[in-house]
């Protein structure tokens, strides 16, 4: 007679309604936690001009000039801050020995530009002087190196950024009250380029009244050809 075995079925584990709600509780927690992180880490807007002036106005947003000393000392906007986020690169290496000589005998020579390096320091002198929930309005001449530099403000808690997208060099004479010799949109404008850009105008006058002369005066023109000596 065969005889039929009888194996135990282990019953499925209790689960504690306890236990339950207490992780839920903490996944819960975590979650709200991320948020709180999403709210903190705001975006950087990125604004034209008129729009710029009016945070300056109406909003109380405290302009940040990034721009080396350069550009900042050809021409800046009235009463703004100045934290370089690049510096003069003054090393004696012989790296950058040769690059700084490779650099001012192109971009140096023909557009002014200095030779420079990250500003160490950015971050922590601005936070020197503004709070992380202070409104900055970030400019520079061709907008790179104030979304550059608010990128880094950014990550150190800076919630109020704001950029002027194309820089200062899409900025209209009058927008704003400027200090210096030139104004805002030209103070990247420097070296060789400029020199040749006034020849190319004075020619260029020369050219335009020596047609209006011929077409105009055409007799005293042929005159004046005909005292010309032959070549």
């Amino acid at each position: 007679m065969a005889v039929l075995g009888l194996c135990a079925v282990p019953s499925p584990p209790r689960v504690s309604w306890a236990a339950f709600r207490v992780n839920h509780s903490e996944t819960s927690t975590c979650k709200l936690h991320r948020k709180r992180n999403a709210v903190v880490r705001a975006e950087v807007r990125f604004v034209n001009a008129e729009e710029a002036k009016r945070l300056v106005v109406e909003e109380g947003y405290t302009i940040l000039d990034v721009r080396d000393t350069t550009q900042y000392d050809r021409a800046h906007i009235k009463s703004c801050y100045h934290v370089p986020l690049f510096v003069e690169n003054k090393d004696n290496d012989l790296g950058t020995i040769l690059k700084r000589t490779l650099h001012n005998n192109f971009s140096g020579l023909f557009y002014g530009l200095p030779f420079t390096k990250q500003n160490p320091d950015f971050v922590k002198s601005v936070k020197e002087q503004f709070s992380a929930d202070s409104k900055l309005l970030l400019v520079c001449q061709e907008g790179l190196r104030s979304t550059a530099a608010a990128g880094k403000l950014e990550e150190a808690g800076f919630q109020n950024l704001s950029c002027i997208t194309s820089g200062l060099q899409s900025v209209k004479p009058g927008t704003f009250d400027s200090v210096g010799s030139t104004e805002l949109q030209d103070a990247g404008k420097a070296g060789l380029v400029t020199v040749q850009g006034k020849i190319s105008a004075v020619l260029g006058t020369v050219l335009v009244c020596a047609f209006l002369f011929i077409t105009f005066f055409p007799e005293q023109a042929e005159k004046l050809l005909q005292l010309s000596p032959p070549s």
